[in-house]
């Protein structure tokens, strides 16, 4: 394949299959026998809608085809499901979400407000009728009843359509039970707000009032005609939702949850300190018990709580302590059917996990812990930040790992199935494991993308950055010098410089196919790297991320003739788009033009839980604020800049593009603005996305002069 001449028609392909995102099987959940794998996926590369398919007898069958169902569409969507599924970033319609019974046979899913339910075993997907638009059904183990929110409201149905019941409903228009908070969705990871009891017979349900939050108006101006949305929005520095948990029992019996007040005097103080026990991190209900965990409002405790189910007791089962913040591990805590407990525990400066009284062996940083089967753990982890695995332990064997080869590898677990869903250099594979042997593949049917992206993988200073350098297909050694692009993101959470390829190695190879040579490159913050690597951006998320890649681009073009650092831009989007405007803004001298999209430029903007992690609270500690915000900035522009924002974004809203061009305009500094309508913070409208692409192209193309 020639990429310089397939280059024309990749924005479309990119923009077409929702950055290749589309046929790709994702949610997998494995029965416990092993037998049955269900997922969701489209029917391939450019089709927008799911359906749930199982994997069985090395087979694949549809069990729910939305097209085929009727009676519903898009439009009908409650409103709660659609912050959901912004929340989850998801880019498909159809059925993109579903709960199933203990033994993986009853499977619940909503379509367009309605209840579904099909099972694994034979039949069709059968309508049942709710008392109203549905949000996040989901069947209880013995698969003789359906749980779901509607209204705000928590109701039970018999599997067989009949006995609705209420079991809690909201005291005010400001309280939801059996939802997510925005912080939690969006910055803790937790999406869900009830959880069934192994008996089937209650229900640890979320109690969610948002009362205290600040409202924002989302708007489109688009469309003047239209009325603005009010969600609520716990900005930094201001008051969260107030989160309770509760039992509640089929019968209508309910007991509070006795959540700690606050954490006791092992609390590690700070500037700003705050002990308050304000988020619930994790909830579940295993055999022995409801099991949560809260963090403080400062993130420097979280308590392990068991609850007693029938006073709502709680006991202190472990305190989690750090200097700086708490590195939230998904999967965790989990306790093993013998009761041994799984939490995260940091060895040195290794995040490991403690398996009752076993450590994880040192230098390996687990990602994740992905599940059990039986008294065997399976996690993900890695040595090397590029490459992440999926390993097991059991007492045993003890540590094993599962996959093999260089990518990023994360798995699904039940009886003796392992579903290894791998990313590598070559592309994506989902292989079905039966007792450790190969039995099969879930077919991946996302499209291959026009251009093959061709990194280098660079080690760079004496930080050893992880770094990928793009060159085009075209370009001939010693031809002649490429300005550089830096494409990085390089913020907490995420790593874009990995040993697999993704949407984003291929918009890399895109740009370098116009003439660009690409850098990217995970600095300090980034994941993977160990507790020091994660907080060094602890009180100032740009000036030491900035460094990383200055350094890096320097390096890489001591080492590589071919880069022009008279010649440099930047873009990214989010906190990738933060960092490309404060790289024109610090460092003109580096930067000669930048795009920035997306962009968080005020950080007392931004949610409560993200942003106090890493700066304090806004009214403590206003010079990390100042500092590391660009609105106050503006008059030092001095070199091009884009600014991209989507109008209908309600997580980095259209307010921090307006008021940092608003000062950009004040201070006399020219810039230009690409407002895009109806767009939220992912950008999934085909014309939109495509164009994007290849409008920023001709503007960094036009300020590089080239």
């Amino acid at each position: 394949m020639d990429d310089h001449l397939n280059a024309q028609g990749f924005p479309r392909q990119f923009a077409r299959t929702r950055r290749f995102s589309l046929g790709v099987p994702q949610r997998f959940t494995v029965s416990p026998d092993g037998a049955r794998v269900l997922f969701v996926r489209s029917t391939g590369g450019t089709d927008p809608v799911s359906r749930l398919w199982l994997y069985e007898a090395g087979e694949e069958r549809i069990l729910a085809d939305p097209p085929t169902l009727g009676g519903s569409t898009e439009e009908e969507i409650p409103e709660a499901e659609k912050v959901r599924r912004e929340r989850a970033r998801e880019m498909s319609s159809g059925v993109v979400a579903y709960s199933t019974d203990r033994e993986a046979r009853v499977v619940a899913f909503a379509l367009g407000g309605q209840l579904w339910v099909v099972r694994t075993d034979g039949g069709e997907p059968r309508s049942i009728t709710a008392a109203g638009p549905v949000v996040d059904p989901r069947p209880a183990p013995d698969g003789a009843s359906i749980a779901y929110v509607t209204g705000g409201a928590l109701h039970v149905v018999r599997i067989d359509g009949t006995d609705d019941r209420l079991l809690i409903a909201p005291e005010g228009p400001e309280v939801t039970y059996g939802l997510s908070d925005h912080v939690s969705a969006e910055s803790i990871g937790r999406s869900r707000g009830y959880w069934w009891s192994p008996d089937s017979d209650a229900l640890l349900v979320a109690r969610i009032d948002n009362s205290p939050v600040q409202r924002r108006y989302i708007a489109d101006p688009a469309n003047p005609t239209k009325p603005p949305r009010s969600m609520p929005y716990p900005a930094a520095g201001t008051a969260n939702a107030k989160v309770s948990l509760h039992i509640v029992r089929l019968d209508g019996e309910r007991v509070g949850v006795e959540i700690p007040a606050a954490a006791n005097e092992h609390h590690y103080p700070a500037a700003w300190t705050d002990p308050a026990f304000e988020y619930v991190t994790t909830a579940g209900w295993d055999s022995h018990g409801p099991l949560i965990s809260v963090q403080t409002r400062d993130q420097r405790s979280e308590y392990i709580l068991t609850v007693d189910p029938g006073t709502g007791a709680t006991e202190l089962q472990h305190h989690a302590r750090d200097h700086f913040w708490l590195s939230l591990l998904p999967g965790t805590p989990v306790r093993l059917p013998s009761g041994t407990p799984v939490i995260p525990w940091c060895r040195d400066d290794t995040q490991g996990l403690r398996i009752g009284s076993t450590p994880t062996p040192a230098g390996l940083q687990v990602r994740e812990v992905l599940g059990a089967v039986g008294e065997r753990v399976f996690f993900a982890a890695g040595e090397e930040p590029t490459e992440t695995h999926v390993w097991s332990y059991d007492s045993a064997a003890g540590f094993v790992r599962v996959s093999e080869g260089p990518g990023v590898h994360t798995a699904a677990v039940g009886g003796d199935t392992v579903v290894l869903n791998s990313r590598t250099d070559d592309g994506q594979t989902v292989t079905v494991l039966h007792g450790g042997v190969p039995a099969g593949q879930i077919a991946v049917l996302a499209e291959e993308p026009r251009i093959v992206p061709r990194p280098v993988f660079l080690t760079l200073g004496e930080r050893q950055l992880r770094s990928q350098l793009y060159l085009p297909s075209w370009y001939e050694p010693g031809s002649g010098k490429l300005p550089v692009l830096l494409n990085p993101y390089s913020g907490h959470g995420i790593q874009l410089v990995v040993r697999a390829r993704g949407w984003w190695t291929a918009v890399s190879q895109w740009f370098a196919e116009q003439g660009f040579a690409v850098l990217v490159t995970d600095g300090r913050g980034t994941p993977g790297r160990g507790r020091e690597w994660e907080k060094s951006v602890y009180g100032d998320r740009l000036t030491p991320v900035l460094e990383d890649q200055i350094d890096a681009l320097r390096e890489a073009a001591a080492h590589h003739s071919e880069l022009n650092l008279d010649a440099v831009a930047i873009r990214g989007w989010s906190y990738g788009g933060y960092l490309a405007a404060g790289a024109v803004l610090r460092h003109p001298e580096v930067f000669h033009t930048a795009i920035a999209g997306g962009a968080p430029t005020d950080r007392r903007l931004y949610d409560t839980h993200w942003e106090e992690r890493f700066l304090g609270h806004p009214d403590v500690t206003p010079e990390t604020y100042e500092r590391c915000s660009l609105v106050a900035h503006a008059h030092t522009l001095t070199r091009p800049l884009l600014l991209v924002h989507g109008i209908a974004d309600d997580n980095v809203t259209v307010a921090h593009m307006l008021r940092f061009s608003s000062a950009l305009l004040a201070a006399g500094r020219p810039h230009s603005v690409l407002p895009l309508s109806g767009a939220t913070h992912l950008v999934t409208q085909e014309d939109t996305a495509s164009n994007l692409l290849s409008l920023e192209v001709d503007f960094l193309k036009k300020s590089l002069r080239i």
